[in-house]
């Protein structure tokens, strides 16, 4: 049984949760940070010095940084699957994770946290416009590379899937004016046949 400490409205805690439900694996989740708090024991400490989510405890193998979560149960777990055997292959997965990463995430998160959890007369306005502006540049990426494929690797879901999706989910999500993306939107809505993605990632942001 895996144990994952987090909270549903978390894009960190939904990735680790949507790989463990693709691979179908026991899982408990126990609420953490936000308004569930906990994150200031001393157990919680030991676990994460960083004080942040998620946590995840395979058996013993305590693991933080979301990222590492995933690829740790998609290598376990998940070998031909979400872990792609062919190292060139995998290679290319893993770098669509460290994409969204260094370059999606922090125009992600101004843009976020302005329109989702700041009041409206407290928002920077303009800093939201700018990074919804970087945002559309950065997905256009995105757009281009799924012109020829269903997936960030060729036609296969692959742990990549697992952190682009969610970040897609929520950039398409956020209450602002975006460029024209059908491949993105395609890709979207392909991952939303997929029942764990529909559970653990297509939820309300808040």
């Amino acid at each position: 049984m895996i144990t994952v400490w987090g909270r549903t409205n978390s894009i960190n805690v939904q990735k680790v949760m949507w790989a463990i439900g693709e691979l179908g694996l026991e899982c408990q989740r126990v609420e953490a940070g936000g308004q569930f708090g906990g994150l200031d024991t001393p157990e919680y400490g030991a676990m994460n010095p960083n004080r942040k989510i998620p946590v995840i405890d395979d058996g013993g193998t305590v693991l933080w940084e979301s990222n590492a979560c995933v690829r740790y149960l998609a290598a376990r777990y998940g070998q031909g699957f979400l872990w792609p055997e062919e190292p060139g292959v995998r290679a290319r997965s893993d770098m669509w994770m460290d994409w969204v990463s260094t370059t999606v995430i922090p125009d992600m998160t101004v843009a976020f946290w302005g329109l989702i959890r700041t009041p409206e007369a407290q928002r920077d306005h303009h800093a939201i416009r700018v990074a919804m502006d970087n945002l559309g540049r950065t997905f256009s990426i995105l757009e281009g590379h799924l012109a020829g494929q269903h997936y960030v690797v060729d036609d296969s879901l692959s742990m990549g899937d697992v952190v682009v999706g969610a970040a897609c989910h929520r950039y398409l999500s956020l209450p602002m004016e975006r460029p024209v993306l059908g491949h993105v939107k395609a890709y979207y809505e392909r991952l939303g046949h997929r029942p764990a993605f529909r559970e653990q990632v297509m939820l309300p942001l808040s």
